[in-house]
């Protein structure tokens, strides 16, 4: 009468599966919530990476967007990443050996890197660029031979807008050294030739009013960051004295002003009938910014 060893086995059994089963599903639960979560922390981790533009400029809202785009990036790979983990993670709660998944995905990505190496490195690279914050669109570099506008900035590739107007396309992997024209400001210095055998003192009190007139002049002196300033003489031998003249100027503006301090120099000259060296009779003006990089003059008319 208190034998039944049927309804005793087959009641254990099932006992065992739902308690099994309950665990398993409270588990995968669990895996699901914590990878929410923690893709949710990488969401707003990577969010703190794009910062509000400092102003209404299109460079500024150009380097906002690159930034935004460089954060959408991250989020994707750590949200995949995560994601992944909690499948492994899973399958293992299974019973399922996760090893075999964990080759598969090892090799494809072996695979996938040794296939598309430049690839990788260019996207590397931009990734550097954009979050180092090197240059963005709409700011004037020199990379290698190619000086311009940069006109498009992504991951992979950088666009620049060269002096003929031609589009050069430079994968980011290949920039090694770049000089960024439009940070800060600008240099440039104006070279006056005079005779070698005429007193300096009216040429150089001709240079300082043609400087102190172009600095009181509200329409360039909002452009003017110092000087123009009289330095001295720059070169002397028997065919010319160079006296050199320098300023810093905002950034790209240096040719413009430069143009107007040589126009206010001549007439100044003209006034005072100031000859200049025979033979060296141009001005000579080089234009610089603080990276000590050589404007292209054709580059200073975009």
């Amino acid at each position: 009468m208190l034998y039944s060893p049927g309804e005793s086995a087959m009641s254990s059994v099932t006992d065992f599966l739902n308690d099994n089963a309950i665990g398993i599903v409270l588990r995968l639960l669990i895996v699901l919530v914590v990878a929410a979560l923690v893709s949710r922390a990488v969401r707003a981790l990577c969010d703190r990476l794009v910062r509000p533009p400092g102003g209404s400029s299109k460079a500024e809202q150009a380097r906002e967007q690159q930034a935004r785009a460089l954060a959408e990036l991250a989020f994707k790979c750590g949200s995949a990443t995560v994601w992944l983990v909690a499948a492994l993670t899973a399958l293992a709660l299974l019973g399922i050996n996760p090893l075999p998944a964990i080759a598969v995905v090892v090799v494809a990505g072996i695979a996938a890197g040794l296939g598309a190496h430049n690839l990788l490195r260019d996207v590397l690279a931009g990734f550097h660029i954009i979050l180092e914050d090197q240059f963005a669109a709409g700011e004037t570099v020199q990379i290698g031979e190619s000086s311009g506008r940069v006109e498009q900035l992504t991951l992979r590739r950088t666009v620049v807008r060269d002096a003929r107007g031609a589009l050069v396309t430079i994968a980011n992997g290949e920039i090694r050294t770049v000089a960024n024209l439009s940070r800060d400001w600008s240099q440039a210095w104006v070279d006056v030739a005079l005779p070698p055998e005429i007193p300096l003192e009216k040429p150089l009190s001709a240079l300082e009013s043609a400087a102190a007139e172009l600095r009181a002049d509200a329409a360039w002196s909002q452009a003017l960051v110092d000087g123009p300033r009289v330095l001295g003489v720059q070169t002397y031998d028997r065919d010319a004295c160079v006296v050199r003249l320098q300023m810093r100027t905002l950034p790209m503006r240096q040719d413009e002003i430069a143009r107007e301090l040589r126009r206010r120099i001549q007439l100044e000259f003209q006034k005072q009938g100031i000859s200049l060296a025979s033979g060296q009779g141009r001005e000579m003006t080089s234009a610089q910014t603080a990276g000590e990089v050589t404007l292209p003059p054709a580059l200073s008319r975009q």
